[in-house]
Formats: C-alpha cells, sequence, structure tokens
C-alpha cells in the first residue's frame, strides 16, 4: 500500500511539474508552430496509449485519473513538453543532427520507465511487452512529429510564425 501512494504522489508532483514547465516551452517564438507540435502529440499519444492498453500490452495501477485507463498526465503533459523541447533544439538541424539529438530524449525515458515499470506501480508491461517496443515506439513518435514540423515549415516558406 506504501508503494501505491508513493507512486501516486510522485507523478502527482512530476505532473505539477511538466504543467507548470508546458507554458514555457509553447510561448516561444512559432507559437502556432509549438502548438501543433503539441495537438499532434497529445492526439497520437491518446490514440497510441489506447490501443496499447486496450490490446493489453500496458497496463497502468496507479492513475491520477482512475476514471481513464490510459496515462494522461504522459499522453498530454510529460511527453509532449519532451517532444516541444525536442522539436526546439532540432528546429536548424540536418537530417543527421535530428537523429542523433533524438538519443538525448529517448535513452532517459526509456530508462525511467523501465525502473518505473520494475520498481513502481505507475506502469505494467504485459503480453511480452519490454523497454525495447517503447524505446523504438519513443523514436518512431519524435521522428515523425519532428517530420510534421518540417513539412509545416516547408509549407509555409520556413516563416517564423509570430515574432516577439
Amino acid at each position: 500500500m506504501k508503494k501505491k501512494y508513493g507512486s501516486y504522489y510522485f507523478l502527482l508532483i512530476i505532473t505539477a511539474l511538466g504543467s507548470a514547465l508546458l507554458p514555457f516551452a509553447i510561448g516561444k517564438r512559432s507559437f502556432k508552430d509549438w502548438i501543433i507540435v503539441y495537438l499532434v502529440s497529445c492526439i497520437g499519444n491518446y490514440y497510441a496509449d489506447k490501443i496499447l492498453v486496450t490490446k493489453g500490452y500496458l497496463k497502468y495501477p496507479v492513475r491520477l485519473f482512475s476514471k481513464y485507463k490510459i496515462h494522461l498526465p504522459f499522453d498530454f503533459i510529460h511527453y509532449p513538453l519532451m517532444l516541444l523541447y525536442y522539436n526546439q533544439w532540432t528546429l536548424n538541424s540536418k537530417p543527421i543532427g535530428v537523429l542523433a539529438k533524438v538519443f538525448p530524449f529517448a535513452i532517459p525515458l526509456i530508462i525511467f520507465e523501465t525502473i518505473a515499470a520494475k520498481k513502481t506501480k505507475l506502469i505494467k508491461w504485459k503480453k511480452g511487452w519490454t523497454w525495447y517496443h517503447s524505446f523504438i515506439s519513443i523514436l518512431v513518435k519524435l521522428l515523425i512529429c519532428r517530420s510534421i514540423i518540417y513539412w509545416i515549415r516547408v509549407m509555409n516558406k520556413s516563416k517564423i510564425s509570430i515574432n516577439y
């Protein structure tokens, strides 16, 4: 029981921290681009998480919002925040830089998720799901979202949406 409450409070604290940092990540130059990144990330995470939970690959025993079976703070705060910072860091990078810079974001996330899966009640991997499935899915999602913002910028002729 103690482990469950510790996991819950830890989740609550990191969600509050992520929520506090989110406006700083979105409120930078190219406001429109960052809102698009945020929304694409939220929508993609929501559906991917819903499919994985429904199919039984993932389970979240400790959730802030017990009504939902998915991990709402990760889907709408933690991952989108990480994706925003990744996109901002790679904004002017060449393709090799975009690929190289994905690892400083994906590796710590996978280490954290692996520890959470083994030592807490925050996440349970089932049906053969392992850390490398999560690692590959995080890499793919980061690169897909980065590609989306690249093509949006190409269509906008690389103009910054809003200058402060």
